[in-house]
């Protein structure tokens, strides 16, 4: 453990979280909804989308009146299997958990269920919501666009976010197999928390408009506002390394993100008007969930599943290399180091955490101050 690192437990920040919603007005069950998703994230070792994230994504937001605290959700157009809804600006952690329960309870019924959404705002890791439906014993699918910060192949402005394409299965392991992951080189959070930290990012991540590499996150948080920097799709610039899948799936998850729901997309996502004010982002999210009793025993899919997975990792490995991973192992592997040690809070998140307590007016003493 680093010595300038304080370590706090999930019940701690969790509460930390669940008070700071509701001192700018999210009701206290949404509030708990939102600092669960949040948390999630820490616990998983996916420190880009957790407390972090707490101030400047969401408190920051409903702060200056671009979100609104309290979520109100309207069913557009429902089937048997499906549903559109409107997010109208709520709090997107409240929406998605919302919208993947209705899809659960489609599956349940008919097999399959489909919710597409829109209006909504920043939903946290995504895999959380694969992970709903996977304790369900059911496949969960899960996307969603964002502001832009990813170029198409052979472009260098700034056009998807970076769109993640998440799915989860259950096994007959201690986790289930979650595949989340951005369809862009590096996850916008990624550069957040290296500004944070205040160190380089890994050259290739991030270029600006002639194409040469950005290293410095400031710089590249600053310039993707004005497209003067773009992140690299999955795979690359160029063609060379496949960077054109990435472009592809990005593609796909923006249609199903804005075209199912009649939502906003792209350059529309940017959350800063004609006059370069600040307004409502308008993501759109989709989630599916697929009960696998409609096709085969769970236990019978778990165990295939399971074995396909421990397969892969007995493989043969690369020289150097002690150990193959499987999607959802390492964050499984972060959990129960978490579970013992706590939460990691560096320097830089815990003045985050300082200022948010004293802005907010959260009555909270941290485990560093007892």
């Amino acid at each position: 453990m680093k010595e300038d690192t304080f370590y706090a437990d999930f019940e701690e920040m969790h509460e930390f979280m669940r008070l700071a919603f509701i001192s700018v007005g999210v009701p206290e069950d949404d509030s708990a909804i939102c600092a669960d998703v949040l948390i999630e994230s820490d616990k998983r070792g996916i420190d880009s989308h957790g407390v972090g994230r707490l101030k400047p994504i969401y408190l920051d937001r409903i702060k200056a009146g671009i979100q609104n605290p309290v979520t109100r959700l309207e069913i557009v157009r429902e089937t048997p299997t499906t549903v559109v809804i409107d997010g109208h600006n709520g709090m997107g952690q409240v929406i998605g958990v919302t919208a993947m329960r209705m899809a659960i309870e489609k599956a349940e019924n008919c097999g399959m269920g489909m919710a597409a959404v829109r209006n909504s705002n920043h939903y946290g890791i995504a895999g959380y919501y694969a992970l709903m439906a996977a304790a369900k014993n059911m496949i969960g699918i899960t996307g969603t666009n964002a502001r832009p910060s990813v170029s198409p192949t052979f472009g260098v402005e700034n056009m998807f976010g970076t769109n993640p394409l998440t799915i989860g299965f259950p096994s007959d392991e201690d986790f289930p197999f979650i595949l989340d992951c951005a369809t862009s080189t590096a996850q916008r959070g990624k550069v957040e928390h290296y500004a944070r930290i205040d160190k380089p990012m890994p050259e290739g991540w991030v270029a600006d408009n002639e194409g040469r590499p950005v290293t410095d996150p400031h710089i590249a948080l600053e310039q993707f506002a004005s497209s003067e920097c773009a992140l690299a799709p999955l795979g690359g610039l160029g063609e060379e390394l496949a960077g054109y899948k990435g472009y592809g799936y990005a593609t796909v998850v923006e249609v199903l993100s804005a075209a199912l729901q009649g939502g906003s997309f792209l350059k529309a996502l940017s959350g800063i008007n004609e006059n370069g004010k600040p307004r409502p982002l308008g993501i759109g999210h989709f989630f599916m969930a697929v009960d696998i009793r409609a096709f085969i025993d769970p236990v019978e899919f778990k165990k295939t599943t399971g074995d396909i997975l421990r397969e892969l990792r007995a493989s043969k490995k690369a020289v150097g290399q002690k150990r193959i991973y499987t999607a959802g192992e390492k964050e499984h592997l972060a959990y129960l180091e978490r579970s013992e040690t706590g939460i990691p809070i560096n320097p830089a998140v815990r003045a985050s955490l300082e200022a948010t307590r004293k802005e907010f007016n959260v009555e909270y003493i941290f485990s560093w101050e007892r």
